[in-house]
């Protein structure tokens, strides 16, 4: 019985994760059980030390080990462009482009007043405090393009505009209501290069 309670028990953690319904939850379970306990060790100590050592960057909140992430800490970056983004994972995306050598800006999420989630929740106010003190000549709003980012990419652009910044949008070729980090890097490195004023 005791057996049977833990590998309920692992099913049920398995299938929390995003992607995962209840039957592939259940072969991943099986794939464990049958696993060399060495694999598993490995496994687990992977998914532990990402919770103890990966943190936010202090300047753009991408996920890094050291105070700075590696993009932000490059000097071969071009650090007078910055990149507005939704979420770490978008970065990822966009990186796998190879289109674009500026810098990022996670804003932790989108605007969504449905879901209580205001401007005051996401990062935007870093953002400004970060234009106010770094020498920026533009701003690319890569939120995805869906309500909820097209409402984001909107309202950051109200507020950058009478700065004088210069700030675009991407460009289309990611279809409405698709997320970035499902995007082909073709796809994205188009959308990059094809961004337009908003």
């Amino acid at each position: 019985m005791e057996g049977k309670s833990a590998l309920i028990r692992l099913v049920g953690e398995l299938s929390r994760l995003p992607g995962i319904g209840r039957k592939t939850a259940e072969r991943l379970a099986f794939f464990f059980l049958k696993d060399g306990a060495e694999d598993v060790r490995r496994l687990a100590e992977a998914l532990l030390d990402v919770k103890k050592n990966m943190r936010f960057c202090r300047i753009c909140a991408h996920i890094t080990e050291g105070e700075e992430c590696e993009i932000c800490a490059n000097p071969h970056r071009n650090h007078k462009l910055i990149c507005v983004v939704e979420e770490p994972k978008d970065i990822w995306a966009i990186e796998k482009s190879g289109s674009y050598h500026g810098v990022y800006h996670v804003l932790m999420g989108a605007l969504s007043p449905l879901d209580g989630v205001g401007p005051e929740n996401l990062r935007i106010r870093e953002l400004l405090s970060r234009l106010q003190s770094d020498e920026v000549d533009e701003v690319i709003i890569a939120t995805d393009p869906n309500v909820e980012g097209d409402a984001t990419a909107i309202y950051i652009s109200k507020l950058l505009k009478p700065l004088g910044m210069k700030v675009t949008r991407i460009a289309s070729g990611l279809p409405a209501g698709a997320d970035l980090e499902y995007a082909d890097a073709v796809t994205l490195s188009k959308a990059i290069t094809g961004r337009q004023p908003i």
